[in-house]
C-alpha cells in the first residue's frame, strides 16, 4: 500500500520545495505547505476507510549481525485515529496561519518548518519500530524548537525554545536507554516482534520490566510535559499562536500518550511501571489545575490546561486503561485545539494583547468566536452531552475502578477546570469592556473563522462519532456509572457556577503567589542549575590548576620533555670517540641479537 508512504513523504517534499525553490516568495510557500497536508488529510481518511492490511508494509534499512531494522509502517486501529487527528488538526491550523501569519516577515520559514513537523509527527504515528519513532521523535523535538523560537528575534522566545529543547532531550535519554533495554531482552526493535516476545525468558524478573518500562516511559515525561519536565510547555507559548494549537495542544505534546498507548504490551507486564506512570499523571494533573488558577495570560492558562488533561491520559494509561487515554486524546485535540486558535483570533482582534483583564466584553465584537469558545470550554470542562463529557468519564471510570484516591484526585481536577476555564470565559468575554483594545475589537476574517466553526462541530459530536464505539469502554455496573456521572456532572455545574458568581463583576484580581508562580519550581530549578554551575566551576578550577596545570602539563609534558632531554644531552657529548663506542656498542648488541635470539 502506498498510501501511507504518500501520507508520510508529502509534508518533507513541501518542506524542502519552501527552503530551496520557494522561500523567497511567502505566498506560494504558505500554498504549498497547505497544498501537502491536504493530500495526507485525504490519503488519510482513505487509509482510515480501508481495512487494515494483512501484511506488513515495510522493507529491509539497517542490517547487521543480530541488529535488523525495517523501515515500516503500522496500519492499525490504534494509527488510523492518530492519523485522523494529526491532519485534521494539522489542516485547519494551516488555513487558520494564512491569516493569522497573513503578515510576518518569516512566513516561509514559519510554514517550511509546519511542513517539517507535519512530517515527523506522522512519522511517529506511522513507525513499526522503535529506531524509526526514535528518530521521527527526535526530528519533532527538532522542528518544536524552530516553531517555538519562530520569531527569534525575541529573547523570551529564544530562551523557550531552548527550554524545550533541553527539557525534551532529558527526556529522550531515558527513552533510549529503555529502548536499549527492551533490544537487549528481546532481540528486536520492531513492536509486533517483542509483543509476541515480551516477557523474555531470562528478562522476566519485576525489576527489568519494570525498568524498561519506566525508562521507556521517560520519554514521554519530556514530550508529555509530565512532572517534573512539565516546565517546557507553558514557555513554549511564546511561538506564534498556530503552533501552540498544533503542537502544544493536539499532536507533539500528545505524541507521549500515542507512544504509551503503543507499547502497552511492555507496561502491561509492570504494576511497579503503572503506578509510577499513573502517579505522575495524577500529580502532574492536579498541580497544573492549580497553576491554572491563577494565570492571567490567556495562553499559559490554556497550556497549562493541557498539561492536566495529559495527565489525565497519562494516568489512564497507568489505570491499564489506554483504550480511555486514547479516547480522551482524539476528542481533546480538537476543542483544545479551538481553544488555542480561539485565543488567537481574541489576540489577533485586541492587537496582540494577551493579558485577559485587559480584554472583556468580547462576545459582542466576535460572535463566531464567542460561540466556538464557549463550545470548546464547555467540552473541555465535561459539560453533559459533549464530547469531552464522554472521553473523561471513561477515565474517571477507570480511576473508580482501579483507585479510589486517584478517583477523588481526579474528580478534583475535574472542578478545578470548570473554575479556570469559566473565570476565563468570564473574564474575556463577558460584561464590560476592560481596555480600548478590546472595545474596538472585531471579529477576525473568514480564513481564520472558518477552521473555528469547523473545530466547533467536532468538538461537540466527536464523542458521538463511530470513534466512541471503539474506544469507549463502560463500567461492568450500572450503579458505578451512574455514581461517576453525577458525581462529573455536580463538580461541573459547581465549578462553572462559582467561576461565574466570582468573576462576573471583577475588573481586576489579586494572585496566590504559590500558584501564580507555579509552586516556584521554575525558579527551584534555575537555583539548582547555578548551584551546580558554581560548585562545578570550584571542582574544575580545582582539576584545571592541579591536574591540568601542575599534573599533566608541567610534570608529564614539560617534565617528561626535559627527562628526555636530559637523557639525549648524555649521549649527544660531542666527542669522536664515544661516538664510535656506542656505535660498536649497537652493532655488537644487534650481532648477538641476529644469531642468537
Amino acid at each position: 500500500m502506498a498510501l501511507p508512504w504518500i501520507i508520510l513523504f508529502t509534508p518533507l517534499i513541501s518542506a524542502a520545495l519552501i527552503l530551496f525553490v520557494t522561500k523567497g516568495s511567502r505566498l506560494i510557500s504558505s500554498y504549498i505547505s497547505v497544498g501537502a497536508v491536504v493530500v495526507s488529510f485525504v490519503a488519510s481518511l482513505i487509509v482510515f476507510a480501508l481495512p487494515d492490511p494483512s501484511a506488513p508494509n515495510q522493507f529491509a534499512w539497517l542490517s547487521l549481525p543480530g541488529f535488523e531494522v525495517p523501515m515500516g509502517v503500522t496500519i492499525d486501529q490504534l494509527s488510523k485515529v492518530m492519523l485522523l487527528v494529526v491532519t485534521t488538526v494539522g489542516l485547519l491550523v494551516h488555513v487558520f496561519s494564512l491569516g493569522y501569519m497573513a503578515d510576518d516577515e518569516g512566513k516561509s520559514r514559519y510554514f517550511a518548518g509546519l511542513s517539517l513537523f507535519m512530517f515527523s509527527m506522522l512519522g511517529i504515528v506511522l513507525a513499526n519500530n522503535f529506531v524509526m519513532m526514535f528518530i521521527f521523535w527526535e526530528l519533532v523535538g527538532v522542528s518544536s524548537y524552530i516553531l517555538i523560537g519562530h520569531w527569534f528575534s525575541k529573547k523570551t522566545a529564544a530562551d523557550a525554545a531552548l527550554k524545550a529543547f533541553v527539557c525534551n532531550r532529558l527526556g529522550d535519554f531515558g527513552f533510549m536507554l529503555g529502548i536499549l533495554l527492551v533490544w537487549l531482552a528481546s532481540g528486536s526493535v520492531v513492536f509486533s516482534e517483542i509483543a509476541h516476545r515480551w516477557p523474555v525468558p531470562g528478562f522476566d524478573s519485576s525489576c527489568f520490566l519494570g525498568a524498561a518500562a519506566i525508562c521507556i516511559f521517560c520519554g514521554a515525561v519530556g514530550k508529555s510535559a509530565q512532572f517534573p519536565l512539565h516546565v517546557w510547555l507553558p514557555d513554549a507559548m511564546e511561538g506564534p499562536t498556530p503552533v501552540s494549537a498544533l503542537i502544544h495542544a493536539a499532536t507533539m505534546v500528545a505524541a507521549g500518550v500515542y507512544m504509551l498507548c503503543r507499547v502497552f504490551f511492555l507496561v502491561q507486564w509492570s504494576p511497579i511501571a503503572q503506578d509510577v506512570i499513573a502517579g505522575i499523571g495524577i500529580i502532574t494533573s492536579v498541580l497544573a489545575a492549580l497553576m491554572a488558577t491563577q494565570q492571567n495570560d490567556i495562553k499559559r492558562i490554556l497550556a497549562y490546561s493541557t498539561l492536566s488533561q495529559l495527565g489525565y491520559m497519562v494516568m489512564a494509561v497507568g489505570l491499564k486503561s489506554p483504550e480511555a487515554a486514547m479516547y480522551h486524546l482524539f476528542t481533546h485535540a480538537f476543542f483544545k485545539a479551538l481553544l488555542f486558535l480561539g485565543s488567537g483570533a481574541v489576540i489577533y482582534a485586541v492587537h496582540h494583547e494577551q493579558d485577559i483583564w485587559k480584554m472583556g466584553g468580547l462576545h459582542k465584537k466576535m460572535p463566531v468566536t464567542f460561540y466556538t469558545f464557549l463550545a470548546a470550554t464547555l467540552a473541555l470542562t465535561g459539560c453533559p452531552g459533549l464530547s469531552g463529557f464522554f472521553s473523561k468519564e471513561t477515565i474517571l471510570d477507570a480511576a473508580y475502578e482501579h483507585n479510589r484516591f486517584i478517583f477523588w484526585l481526579a474528580l478534583g481536577v475535574a472542578f478545578l477546570t470548570a473554575f479556570y476555564m469559566f473565570r476565563l470565559f468570564t473574564v474575556v468575554f463577558l460584561g464590560a469592556h476592560k481596555s480600548d483594545h478590546a472595545s474596538h475589537a472585531h471579529e477576525v476574517p473568514l480564513v481564520m473563522s472558518v477552521p473555528l466553526m469547523v473545530l466547533g462541530f467536532l468538538s461537540v459530536f466527536a464523542g458521538y462519532s463511530f470513534f466512541a464505539g471503539h474506544f469507549l469502554k463502560l463500567p461492568n455496573e450500572d450503579h458505578v456509572f451512574h455514581l461517576v456521572t453525577g458525581l462529573a456532572v455536580f463538580v461541573f455545574v459547581a465549578g462553572a457556577a462559582l467561576a461565574y458568581a466570582y468573576y462576573k463583576d471583577k475588573k481586576q484580581e489579586d494572585l496566590i503567589k504559590v500558584l501564580a508562580n507555579k509552586f516556584y519550581i521554575d525558579e527551584i530549578y534555575a537555583f539548582l542549575v547555578a548551584w551546580t554551575q558554581d560548585l562545578l566551576a570550584g571542582y574544575v578550577s580545582w582539576f584545571d590548576r592541579w591536574v591540568l596545570d601542575w599534573g599533566i602539563v608541567r610534570w608529564f609534558f614539560a617534565g617528561g620533555t626535559y627527562g628526555f632531554g636530559l637523557v639525549l644531552r648524555f649521549l649527544q657529548i660531542g666527542n669522536l670517540q664515544a661516538y664510535a663506542f656506542i656505535f660498536g656498542a649497537g652493532a655488537v648488541a644487534l650481532i648477538y641479537y641476529i644469531l642468537f635470539k
